[in-house]
């Protein structure tokens, strides 16, 4: 059985202010009712807050991330973008989106010049939600971008001719890869969020990770900065769950959320459905978690000088 999601605080001060008992069963009821929009908006950033969620390590939860985390944000009155910029396009299929050969993707945005409005398309059962969808394309683009001028900037163009000003959030989610992609996304975002799995090799890689976000900030955005950090996959059960989850938060103090998304089947299952945790099953333990790292982000924007 997944453990429940930890928070520090938030549960518990949310739960005795509201009166309902602090017990897992009645914070998963709060959530579910939470989740289906029963719930005052989160407030708005002042402008739209571009976020890449990125792990070169494959497997942490990071589309994942990117996909509940959109919908929870939707759910509570945010206007939320996914770019999916994997050539995998689980964040794509997670987000229900229509796909076949003759679909206008994302590529066809970085490599065609296709204004990315006109690829973005309405995610099922989700208002204010879209997507602009990957297909199997994309993975030819990491060698076409290369002839292509000003390559590391080809998303951050098409943001820029896209009037975001009737979005909060544009998420991006990237490849398991340092390549041109995961450049395009860095330098075409304000903020890095980086999911880290509560496992042994947790670390592995994120040095390198963290050398590139330098790099592109020295060099071509000088505006980027890791702004969020969350640990995913946490079994409370183990000891070296919570020992890796102590070492990442000595190392990145306030960059950390306080919540934990724990392991879940649910979460697993829901993109076998064409959905996101928080719509196939909102009372999960993977939906809280969500739903809560969602809301901390939400609240977090003025205290880190965002949006």
């Amino acid at each position: 059985m997944s453990q429940p999601p930890v928070s520090r605080e938030t549960w518990h001060g949310d739960t005795a202010r509201e009166g309902v008992p602090d017990t897992p069963i009645a914070r998963a009821a709060h959530a579910a009712m939470e989740v289906r929009g029963h719930e005052d908006p989160w407030p708005r950033p002042k402008s739209c807050r571009v976020i890449s969620v990125a792990n070169q390590k494959g497997g942490v939860g990071k589309t994942t991330t990117t996909v509940n985390i959109a919908a929870a944000l939707a759910m509570h009155g945010q206007r939320v973008l996914v770019v999916d910029l994997d050539p995998q396009g689980n964040a794509s299929t997670a987000l229900g989106m229509e796909r076949d050969n003759q679909t206008r993707s994302i590529y066809h945005c970085l490599v065609e010049d296709e204004e990315i409005r006109k690829l973005a398309q309405p995610v099922p059962d989700i208002p204010n939600l879209w997507c602009a969808p990957a297909t199997i394309d994309l993975a030819g683009a990491e060698i076409e971008l290369v002839s292509l001028v000003a390559r590391e900037a080809r998303l951050k163009r098409a943001f820029a001719a896209y009037d975001t000003s009737d979005l909060d959030y544009i998420l991006i989610d990237c490849p398991p890869s340092l390549g041109l992609l995961t450049v395009n996304a860095m330098v075409a975002c304000d903020e890095v969020m980086i999911p880290i799995q509560c496992e042994y090799y947790a670390l592995e890689g994120l040095g390198q990770l963290l050398r590139n976000v330098e790099l592109v900030k020295s060099h071509l955005n000088t505006g980027l900065s890791i702004t969020t950090i969350l640990l995913t996959m946490y079994d409370g059960r183990t000891r070296l769950a919570q020992q890796v989850a102590d070492e990442v938060r000595s190392h990145f103090g306030e960059l950390v959320l306080d919540t934990l998304v724990p392991r879940s089947v649910r979460v697993s299952e829901a993109p076998s459905y064409a959905q996101s945790v928080m719509t196939y099953d909102p009372t999960s333990t993977g939906a809280v978690a969500y739903l809560e790292a969602a809301r901390e982000i939400a609240f977090r924007a003025e205290g880190l000088n965002v949006g």
